[in-house]
């Protein structure tokens, strides 16, 4: 069976939505989990896939984890397997994240390689570089991360490009490692400030959060915590391009505004009304056509590559003609090739894209390539002529819980369609 959208054109969403826990925050919470045995919950949890795909890579090394709703618990026993080969690895890129806390726990680990969105290439290089600068030896053989050490000791780490994953793999590894471990360039992303945040918890010793340089001070053990995810930011920036797009009226709870100062600055460069709330959320409102504006991709604090799509949909309905540069990820240019179909005018050369904005969009059947390229083609298809079908929608459901849900209640028309493949095909030969 398949599944695909089928987007009406012309609405425009009015109303409010609340954001839960950041995807790229709870799956690295649930890895941090296996640093101290006991229970561990994790409050405000997203309902999207990837987290019961997370549950089973946690399985797989001898984890319990109950999932109950927005709460996730785990039970870590004081015997972990280091192999992390379960079949979910292939479909959850942020899945690497358990080789830190398996080294830092275990001193060994055996990672198989991840599977996840085509965005480009993620190379493991930096994850390795700082493992073995804490003293392990690491490589890959048939498929996996293969990670060793007789002891952890704490260095001097400097990344070469401030890498999320990276940073946090090397930050759950030295929390247990003996000494004083330095982290410089390190990503400075709030996700990495609530990992820091809960590993605190925890009983680490770290210092520099939110900054380029965060300094780990090696404890002998961890104890388990209860913490609450943030708000996820991307979600919230996703509302903020639907109310820009269809010229609507949206307010976004539960994710703090300051996670979003650039993109709500770049929406009001747009022409939009952005009313912030102090840590509790923020209101877009569009009344005419929005303005083009250009977007740069940058590591936090700038324009999150994952709203790359969101930027080329609203440019592709704005009044002029917009530069958009990806410097982060070269394949997110893909989207493109898509909005070509809705009739977007768009042209990409190498880590640049020049978009001009057309009147309208006309329905076309679209696929997603991966999350954020699906809920962008989402949008595209409301500001379409037409019914717009979205194929691939479950890579949109590995990151947005109840998408379909909340935009109909904004006052979008959507419908999910499940397809029986073998009887289309009897259906089109008959």
């Amino acid at each position: 069976m398949s599944e695909h959208f089928d987007v009406h054109g012309g609405a425009r969403l009015v109303g409010e939505v609340e954001v839960v826990g950041a995807k790229n925050s709870v799956l690295k919470l649930m890895a941090a989990a296996l640093l101290a045995e006991g229970t561990t919950t994790i409050t405000n949890c997203p309902q999207i896939l990837d987290v019961p795909l997370m549950a089973d890579v946690l399985r797989s090394v001898g984890c319990e984890v109950e999932l109950d709703g927005d709460v996730t618990r785990i039970t870590t026993p004081s015997q972990l397997s280091h192999r992390a080969d379960s079949p979910a690895m292939g479909k959850l890129r942020a899945s690497v994240c358990v080789l830190g806390p398996l080294v830092g726990r275990l001193r060994q680990a055996v990672v198989a390689l991840p599977g996840g969105d085509a965005i480009g290439s993620r190379p493991l290089d930096m994850h390795q570089n700082g493992l073995r600068k804490l003293g392990a030896t690491s490589s890959i053989e048939h498929g996996c991360v293969v990670a060793e050490a007789d002891n952890l000791r704490g260095s001097q780490i400097w990344l070469d490009f401030p890498s999320v994953g990276a940073t946090e793999n090397i930050l759950m590894a030295s929390v247990l490692a003996e000494g004083t471990t330095v982290i410089d360039n390190a990503a400075r992303e709030p996700e990495i400030i609530d990992v820091c945040t809960m590993l605190t918890e925890m009983g680490a010793k770290i210092e520099g959060a939110g900054t380029s340089t965060l300094t780990v001070e090696g404890v002998e053990r961890l104890h388990p915590t209860e913490h609450r995810v943030i708000g996820d930011r991307i979600v919230g920036a996703t509302w903020a391009f639907a109310a820009a797009m269809t010229r609507g009226d949206i307010t976004v709870t539960g994710v703090d505004p300051h996670h979003l100062d650039l993109v709500l600055e770049k929406l009001r460069l747009a022409g939009a009304d952005v009313t912030t709330y102090d840590g509790k959320g923020f209101r877009v409102v569009q009344d005419v056509r929005p303005q083009a504006v250009d977007f740069v991709t940058l590591p936090y604090p700038g324009f999150a590559t994952d709203l790359q799509p969101f930027a080329v949909a609203l440019s592709s309905v704005s009044e002029g003609t917009s530069m958009i540069t990806e410097n982060v990820y070269e394949a997110r240019f893909r989207f493109i090739e898509e909005m070509v179909r809705l009739g977007a005018d768009a042209r990409t050369d190498g880590h640049h894209a020049v978009v001009r904005g057309v009147d309208k969009l006309s329905s076309a059947p679209v696929w997603a390539s991966d999350i954020r390229a699906g809920a962008g083609l989402v949008l595209a298809g409301l500001c379409a002529e037409g019914v717009t079908e979205v194929w691939d929608v479950f890579h949109i459901d590995r990151g947005y819980p109840y998408f379909v849900e909340n935009l109909n209640r904004l006052g979008a028309r959507i419908e999910r369609v499940t397809t029986d493949p073998e009887r289309a095909i009897t259906e089109e030969q008959s």
